[in-house]
């Protein structure tokens, strides 16, 4: 395996002022890193998900301006937890010497109304370093990523569906 690495996010979130909901990884993968953008790894399901669920096509997963443009369209903002730390490649697990997201810089532009985390990582990060500046309970979705064989796509899609879909028309009620 990998030896660790100190490592720096490396791209900036996506959100603007319209953005009502948060969705937020833990740090980006070793291929999303080299692609400068998030789930950059072909299997990685997210940009499958977020597609069916928004109703739209996927985009190429090499066009970072539609990717962008599909999530801002919906009101849904997307960043990791984590600003930097230590890892080995892409193993969440490996996580260590956390320096997390300055969330605020979200925040104090877009009215986020609720928050879900891709992932058992990204939740537990959430919860501890994030949760108590936002303020804002985190619901935790099943992971995108290809090692959760436990949940197939179209199960990923059933239960991202429920959360994200409630949580945008929670915001257009307030």
């Amino acid at each position: 395996m990998a030896d660790y690495q100190r490592i720096s996010h490396g791209f900036s979130p996506v959100f603007d002022e319209r953005s009502r909901v948060l969705v937020l990884g833990s740090f980006p993968s070793a291929l999303s890193r080299e692609n400068s953008f998030y789930y950059g790894n072909p299997r990685n399901r997210f940009w499958r998900v977020m597609a069916d669920v928004l109703g739209e096509r996927e985009p190429a997963l090499d066009d970072i301006d539609a990717k962008r443009a599909l999530l801002l369209r919906h009101g849904v903002a997307l960043w990791d937890v984590i600003e930097s730390c230590d890892v080995r490649g892409s193993s969440d697990a490996s996580i260590r010497n956390v320096v997390p997201a300055d969330v605020a810089r979200i925040t104090s532009v877009a009215p986020i109304e609720a928050v879900l985390c891709n992932g058992a990582t990204a939740g537990r990060l959430y919860s501890r370093w994030l949760e108590p500046i936002c303020g804002l309970p985190a619901e935790v979705l099943p992971s995108t990523s290809p090692a959760n064989a436990a949940w197939p796509l179209e199960r990923l899609i059933e239960r991202w569906r429920a959360a994200l879909l409630a949580s945008l028309d929670g915001a257009r009620r307030d």
